[in-house]
């Protein structure tokens, strides 16, 4: 079966075989296949529940998808209660949440070496349809999951119901908008990064990391662990299919390709950002065509729903290069229009323009981390931009809306996360003239948790309407964004809880934004 990825222009990238050559090595020979060297093990007497961590899917296709588990009976210690020994894994599908009507099954193995992550790939399902799912390892069932294969490629379904999420700060705050977001009737949700946090466990919090600032892959290990024992989390995985990228904080805060923000030497951070991608892999619902060689990760890829929806799933952070003026709110300078300063790097720019002209679907969303509208963060006449975001990196930025414009692109519409705050924002064709056309929308969804209790529009950030007449709405809440397409329109709900420093906040949306096919103006409902 085909990976859902568009024709590369390439070979994948930014390969380090120096690093390899030195150090530790994670050779892309070990496949997660269901082949392991060495014994694997059938009957064990686990010393806790092996499936702690719950289930997930992830990456449908018309045909099939990825199944997700870690065995992990002791998952806050290292190793995960887990021996030496690779462990085989049954599996199993079904059309019915009884599990009655099984419609594929299978082993796969549990692999010492890749922390007893689990990835099933299940191809020759029907297309459009639920299924259902589970794991069992000796006597011990895994709970149960929900997932469903996309529609065919050439079929024009009636609707897509997805959400999409980022920043779930384990520290700052309960997971309550994952336990809203599970009760939801969506067919998938799109995670934009920011899956863990990297810093070390800090006293007086909410919640609190284990352990000091992730450096070495059991340090990601444990911290991803920690997380997904959330049981509102494991919810919200198990009731659909995910799509997953990731942004900074998945490695360290703020890195752009092998340039860390905190002073380093290339090659321990080269290290660093291996065991964190390895690691990332391991507890993702990813495809082998993901699988990491050292600190290289292919992420970027393209994903259908019919002739409905087409995902660009991008990769901000692997291919970047530095932030010109450095982090934080800047005037602009003539630096920011350096053709060579780019947030994509030159071959997954060329995927994804290829893969936007190519493109059948009705909407074309690229899903993706950092906002790309240029917003002016200053009041009265100074101008600053973040030069985290788009705005930092403006000559590729320009580059990105023009070739909306100018290959007319259908219904482009751009979901972000990262900032922790709610914007909906028209991408016009000229930021220097405010009053341009627009080309395409954009959709800035809040984190789950980061940043504890937001508010509704803190003072600080009253002057970002009037100052960016293309800003349409900004709210600091915490929770999820749940999008509806059809072939003539796209909604957008915020889903905002009003707390989350403490449990059993109610959900509410607060605000919705309806965009016609052909018209990338938005409208509030």
């Amino acid at each position: 079966m085909n990976p859902p990825l568009y024709p590369l222009p390439g070979a994948q990238h930014l390969s380090r075989r120096s690093f390899l050559a030195g150090g530790a090595s994670f050779a892309a020979a070990a496949l997660l296949s269901t082949r392991a060297r060495g014994a694997v093990g059938t009957r064990f007497a686990f010393a806790g529940y092996p499936f702690s961590l719950g289930v997930a899917s992830g990456d449908p296709l018309p045909d099939g998808v990825v199944l997700w588990t870690r065995l992990a009976p002791r998952p806050l210690e290292v190793g995960g209660g887990m021996g030496a020994e690779s462990v085989e894994v049954s599996w199993q599908i079904a059309d019915d949440e009884g599990m009655s009507r099984v419609v594929q099954s299978g082993t796969a193995t549990a692999r010492a070496d890749w922390s007893h992550a689990v990835h099933v790939e299940v191809a020759g399902l029907r297309p459009d349809r639920w299924y259902w799912y589970q794991f069992k390892v000796g006597a011990e069932v895994s709970p149960k999951g929900r997932t469903r294969t996309a529609p065919p490629r050439d079929a024009l379904p009636e609707r897509l119901r997805f959400a999409f999420v980022s920043c779930q700060h384990y520290e700052t705050g309960y997971y309550t908008a994952y336990q809203h977001l599970a009760q939801e009737d969506v067919d998938l949700v799109v995670h934009l990064g920011d899956y863990i946090y990297e810093g070390p466990g800090v006293a007086d919090r909410v919640r609190r990391h284990l352990g000091l600032e992730c450096l070495a892959l059991d340090d990601y290990r444990l911290r991803y662990a920690l997380y997904k024992t959330d049981p509102h989390l494991q919810a919200a995985h198990a009731m659909a299919p995910w799509i997953m990228t990731w942004d900074d904080h998945e490695v360290a805060n703020n890195y752009a390709a092998d340039h860390p923000e905190k002073p380093a030497k290339r090659a321990d951070f080269l290290r660093r950002r291996a065991a964190a991608y390895q690691a990332y892999f391991e507890h993702m619902p990813l495809r082998r065509s993901a699988l990491p060689t050292g600190p290289d990760m292919l992420l970027y890829r393209g994903l259908s729903f019919g002739r409905l929806a087409q995902f660009h799933v991008l990769d901000t952070r692997q291919y970047r290069t530095p932030q010109p003026l450095g982090d934080g709110n800047k005037a602009p300078t003539p630096v920011l229009l350096d053709p060579q300063g780019t947030l994509l790097g030159e071959r997954q720019r060329d995927w994804l323009f290829s893969g936007l002209e190519r493109s059948s679907a009705h909407w074309n969303v690229l899903a993706q981390q950092v906002m790309m509208a240029r917003v002016d963060r200053a009041g009265g006449p100074e101008v600053k931009y973040s030069m985290d975001q788009w705005p930092g990196y403006e000559f590729e930025r320009r580059r990105v809306l023009r070739h909306f414009q100018e290959k007319r692109i259908k219904n482009p519409v751009v979901i972000t996360g990262d900032i922790h705050s709610n914007w909906a924002n028209e991408l016009i064709a000229d930021f220097d003239q405010l009053d341009s056309m627009s080309v395409g929308t954009e959709f800035v969804g809040t984190s789950i948790s980061s940043g504890g209790d937001g508010a509704a529009l803190p003072k600080a950030y009253e002057h970002l309407l009037s100052e960016n007449p293309f800003l349409k709405f900004f709210n600091a809440e915490r929770g999820y964004v749940r999008c509806e397409l059809t072939p003539k329109a796209w909604r957008t709900d915020y889903r905002t809880v009003p707390y989350v420093i403490r449990a059993g906040a109610p959900v509410t949306t607060r605000a919705s934004y309806l965009v016609e096919s052909g018209r990338p103006v938005l409208h509030r409902l």
